[in-house]
């Protein structure tokens, strides 16, 4: 039975949302009784999100705000090198803006002890910023959120809306050809196009497993931004997009 239950959630995960069809396509030998018991424990244990016809992944209900501690174990190597690659945007003497996030933390960490000014609305970043002394780091206010150890809301987007970035990376939840870079969060969705039109020059922190899903609200499309930083496994068909939208691939 446990089995059966990390394999559908591993299902639901790998492609964000599952219909009641396609659960019993991918498992024939179980009855349709025991596949509901089996999503609504797997839903009661928030591993996933049962809807109407189906099941939802955490991540894609909630974008990223699903808890920190479960997206840092997820890829975990692949956002290690997208941070190491991510280290050679950097310039001292630059202003900087940092999201929330797993892979931003990851980035966060490896930031060398220069003369930054940077901010960030990931408390997990700020920690791992904490033991620079040349760098200057702000954390605007706003409403904490406890799953993404961030802050968010109208007061963030106000104060970042004063700030002009030389550098910006953002996370982002997914990608998709027809609605471009989107996340599960309207307030979210909402600080991240704020921190793009105020800055110079915008990279995407993403690892190859975003691309090709949807969520909700709509970040920016491919040609609003300056750069993807990911893990070298990115498929043919988006790198291709990049290409003709002048977006460079790190």
């Amino acid at each position: 039975m446990e089995a059966r239950r990390n394999a559908i959630v591993e299902l639901v995960n790998s492609k964000g949302s599952v219909s009641f069809a396609q659960l019993k396509e991918a498992f024939p030998q179980v009855s349709d009784m025991t596949l509901r018991t089996d999503l609504k424990m797997l839903d009661q244990t928030k591993r996933l999100v049962r809807v109407h016809g189906g099941a939802k992944s955490v991540e894609q209900v909630i974008g990223t705000d699903d808890l920190l501690g479960r997206r840092t174990a997820r890829n975990a190597e692949a956002k290690e090198r997208i941070a190491h690659k991510a280290l050679g945007l950097l310039r001292p003497n630059t202003t900087i803006y940092i999201d929330s996030g797993s892979t931003a933390t990851a980035l966060a960490r490896l930031i060398p002890d220069e003369p930054y000014l940077i901010f960030t609305n990931g408390l997990s970043c700020a920690v791992e910023l904490a033991r620079l002394t040349r760098a200057r780091v702000t954390v605007p206010g706003g409403t904490l959120n406890r799953y993404s150890l961030s802050v968010c809301g109208v007061q963030s987007i106000r104060e970042l809306e004063r700030v002009n970035f030389d550098l910006a990376f953002l996370g982002v939840t997914c990608y998709s050809a027809d609605t471009g870079f989107t996340c599960g969060v309207d307030e979210e969705s909402r600080l991240k196009q704020t921190v793009l039109q105020h800055s110079e020059e915008v990279a995407v922190l993403m690892d190859s497993s975003k691309v090709g899903l949807k969520n909700t609200f709509s970040i920016c499309g491919l040609s609003e931004i300056d750069a993807v930083i990911s893990d070298g496994a990115l498929p043919d068909d988006f790198l291709a997009d990049c290409d003709r939208c002048g977006v460079t691939v790190y």
